[in-house]
């Protein structure tokens, strides 16, 4: 009966093929096979939600049938939902490339049980500690939990007893790219190409990694000839998308995102691609399809909050303030839902900064780390203009412009873990008093030494516009003392609002509350007050609304902090062709404007969460160098 309804389908007869199909999977609930044909017989038949629940079905009663799980990523593709169809191929990969002696340990991982999954394959490899192919599987469940590092870890150690064993080296090249070790991922990618050319996933993954170090010439090339194969991808459209906004090629961008959002669109991520195109205005047909979404009760629940974030752009562009909100409001609390971000760890870790980095701590250790002037840090809240001054800087012949770096954090990140896997963040900073000069010294030289794939013009001295690296300005100081550090301050108000309105797609997960940026800027400011006495004239403060109202003064201002001498071409920032990553990245193609400064007014009625929470900080620029207890430079309330 199996055969028949298989001959039926081949000949095109599927109804014929499911009235044999259908009867015989229901006659045999635990047979994997009757219910994987007739899950393929349905997918055929345009109806891929049943499809799905009979492979579902077929790849849990007998997992070898990695097939299945293609199908399903498939069908989930083409009901719009994307990051379930990545989880689908994922497991298809799993599946697979796993030896059936593992096929348990991969179903348990493919059912969503990670933690189980890792459980079990770790006490295997007590026994068998060099089966590579349970390294490679345990390193796929440890990813899945989001233990990257780990991960890492054991793809490497995979490799060294099988340098062969291609599966691990295609994650491991994967995982080097989350991690943001983009160099260690281009020589995985660049063996791995050696062998298979044409292979569109290793193409795909170069893409991206180029596009990270900023070689968008590559990058570019790469996605081309992976669309010229694939032109079906939505996933690839969106990144290639991506790559053209970054170079500034507006209007390709804007094609490469609608074509995304043609192939899927169930798509969150390619309408709040486009909402991110701050110049950018939806068309009523678009507002109605997103509508359309929202109104889906089949959307899952991680796709809302991008509906949410783009709605309340359209609306807002249309001046509908009211409804705006409503939508920016409810994206951020349904992404603080799925939060695990506790404001406290913040405020804690600037109390553990204030003690320890105190006048005494830094004299004792003055002249220590690695004298290189090459970095100019710029620091402070997002959407603060940090983006704007690194424009200006990287206008001077002296200056290049890189992106926002994860080394610092990493660096700072590896002091913790240690010989070990686990990482205690309440250690840090109080783990930089048991560094020597040494060290400190070795720690600047790693920094500079990870960034050098970065730095592509010969320019003696390069931007880290990191926002986040305000919470290691103790660090950064301590292993590069010659470095420069600018802190992009904006009132609070206007800066905390234009998070609050940003869906980020990671590293700040305090920005899904009014309350939560309130009290993070307020930690933020703390600490910055904190090293104006700790380190006098350490760190130069730019003040966007400043910038704005007295752009040459202020330019000149900051040059002379970073020992530059005054170029025109800074005057003509908006000139600068180079590459933006950043929501910015449309603002800054432009001559200074004062567009945005109130925007912020229009939500006033809404905002009393975020005043409240702001506390002090919203009535004073502590701008002299007294502690925050002592803030005594009173400005008029800007809010009323």
């Amino acid at each position: 009966m199996l055969l028949l309804g298989m001959a039926l389908r081949n000949q095109g007869r599927l109804s014929d093929a499911l009235e044999r199909l259908a009867p015989l999977a229901h006659a045999n609930p635990r047979w994997a096979p009757a219910h994987y044909e007739l899950g393929v017989t349905l997918g055929l038949s345009a109806r891929p939600g049943e499809a799905i629940e009979c492979l579902h079905r077929a790849a849990r009663l007998q997992p070898g049938i990695g097939t299945a799980w293609l199908l399903i990523a498939d069908h989930l593709f083409e009901l719009g939902d994307p990051s379930g169809a990545d989880r689908a191929y994922a497991n298809h990969l799993v599946m697979s490339t796993t030896p059936p002696h593992l096929f348990h340990f991969a179903a348990i991982t493919c059912d969503d049980r990670f933690a189980d999954a890792a459980a079990q394959i770790e006490a295997y490899l007590t026994a068998r500690p060099n089966d590579v192919h349970a390294l490679r599987l345990l390193a796929e469940t440890k990813a899945r939990l989001g233990m990257d590092e780990e991960a890492a870890e054991l793809l490497s150690r995979a490799l060294v007893l099988s340098p062969e064993l291609t599966e691990a080296r295609s994650s491991y090249a994967v995982i080097l790219n989350k991690l943001g070790r983009t160099v260690e991922c281009l020589a995985q990618l660049q063996s791995l190409l050696a062998t298979d050319p044409e292979n569109p996933s290793y193409l795909n993954l170069k893409a991206n990694a180029l596009t990270s170090v900023g070689d968008f010439a590559g990058a570019l090339a790469a996605f081309d000839k992976v669309l010229a194969d694939y032109p079906s991808n939505a996933g690839i459209w969106l990144a290639f998308g991506h790559a053209l906004k970054t170079a500034g090629r507006r209007d390709e961008c804007i094609r490469a995102y609608r074509r995304a959002i043609e192939l899927a669109p169930g798509s969150r991520r390619g309408i709040l691609s486009l909402a991110n195109l701050k110049t950018f205005r939806f068309t009523p047909a678009d507002i109605a399809a997103m509508r359309i979404q929202l109104d889906n009760p089949k959307l899952q629940p991680e796709h809302r909050p991008h509906f949410h974030f783009a709605l309340g752009k359209a609306m807002e562009d249309e001046s509908r303030y009211e409804e705006s909100f409503v939508f920016y409001a409810e994206g951020n609390r349904l992404r603080r839902g799925a939060s695990k971000y506790d404001p406290s760890d913040t405020t804690a870790h600037v109390k553990r900064s204030k003690t320890l980095f105190t006048r005494g701590f830094f004299r004792d250790r003055a002249g220590w780390g690695c004298q290189n002037a090459d970095p100019i840090f710029i620091v402070g809240m997002p959407r603060a203009g940090s983006t704007l001054l690194e424009q200006i800087l990287s206008s001077h012949s002296m200056v290049e412009g890189t992106m926002e770096l994860p080394d610092i954090t990493q660096i700072a990140r590896s002091l913790l873990a240690g010989d070990s896997t686990s990482i205690d963040p309440t250690s840090y900073p109080g783990i930089l008093a048991g560094l020597g000069t040494d060290q400190l010294r070795e720690l600047g030289e790693r920094y500079l030494e990870q960034t050098r794939v970065l730095r592509r013009s010969g320019a003696p001295y390069f931007i880290d516009k990191m926002p986040n690296n305000w919470a290691h300005v103790g660090f950064i100081h301590l292993i590069l003392p010659n470095a420069k550090i600018v802190d992009a301050r904006r009132h609070p108000l206007s800066g905390c609002f234009s998070i609050f309105k940003q869906l980020f797609a990671r590293g700040q997960p305090f920005s899904y509350s009014l309350e939560d940026i309130g009290q993070y800027y307020q930690d933020y400011v703390e600490l910055m007050a904190h090293f104006d006495v700790a380190l006098p004239g350490r760190v130069h403060r730019v003040i966007y609304e400043r910038m704005i109202d007295d752009t040459e003064a202020e330019i000149r201002h900051l040059l002379a902090y970073c020992g530059l001498p005054f170029e025109e071409t800074c005057l003509r920032f908006y000139k600068n062709e180079r590459a933006v990553r950043t929501p910015s990245a449309e603002q800054v193609r432009r001559p200074i404007f004062r567009d945005g400064i109130d925007q912020w007014r229009n939500y006033e009625t809404w905002l009393d969460p975020l005043r409240i929470a702001l506390g002090p900080v919203l009535d004073a620029i502590p701008m002299p160098p007294v502690p925050i207890a002592a803030w005594g430079c009173r400005l008029k309330r800007q809010s009323r």
